[in-house]
């Protein structure tokens, strides 16, 4: 089963993809490479110019897969946690924030409105300039009115999370569509 950009799991599911297509990709020019050799004898041969060429994306493959490797996916039972007292927002998982100073992970996320709560574990995320940056990029993607808020202790996550929850069960119906585009615009900026 496929996991999705979003879901948790991912950041685990992706380090396998990319880890298989570095070793296929590289296994295959390296297999095109020899047969090129043990053919002709010598490197300069057709067989040479495609070992390269499928070494390029292989090589973008290592590049991301060293990027992300320091992350791992949020805990199943805690994201099971947060999905279970999160039932009428939009919630994603597993996010890795890149700008352009810092790389920052966020284990969750939960939108109800234009409101976005998150949670971040790694001791290196900074929660408000995490925050920030979310905020930035939502107003430059037309969503001017997002309030952001990251948070480094799981209880107080979970505790805004609930109350967010119960308040839409009590008081308006969610936009999805709004929350979905939220969502989105947060999931293209991580890795």
């Amino acid at each position: 089963m496929k996991v999705h950009k979003g879901e948790a799991g991912y950041i685990s599911a992706r380090k396998r993809s990319l880890g298989l297509q570095t070793a296929a990709g590289f296994g295959i020019a390296a297999a095109f490479l020899l047969a090129g050799y043990f053919k002709t004898y010598s490197r300069s041969n057709l067989f040479t110019i495609i070992a390269v060429l499928i070494c390029l994306p292989s090589a973008k493959a290592l590049t991301e897969w060293i990027a992300i490797f320091p992350y791992g996916s949020i805990d199943r039972k805690t994201a099971e946690e947060i999905k279970e007292k999160s039932v009428l927002l939009t919630t994603a998982f597993d996010m890795v924030i890149t700008s352009r100073e810092k790389i920052m992970p966020v284990d969750a996320a939960v939108i109800s409105g234009q409101t976005v709560f998150g949670y971040a574990s790694n001791p290196k995320t900074d929660p408000q300039e995490a925050a920030k940056h979310i905020k930035d990029i939502l107003a430059e993607n037309h969503h001017t009115k997002a309030t952001v808020k990251i948070f480094s202790k799981y209880v107080h996550f979970l505790s805004r999370a609930e109350g967010m929850n119960n308040m839409v069960k009590i008081d308006k119906p969610a936009d999805q569509e709004l929350e979905e585009a939220i969502r989105q615009v947060i999931l293209n900026i991580s890795m």
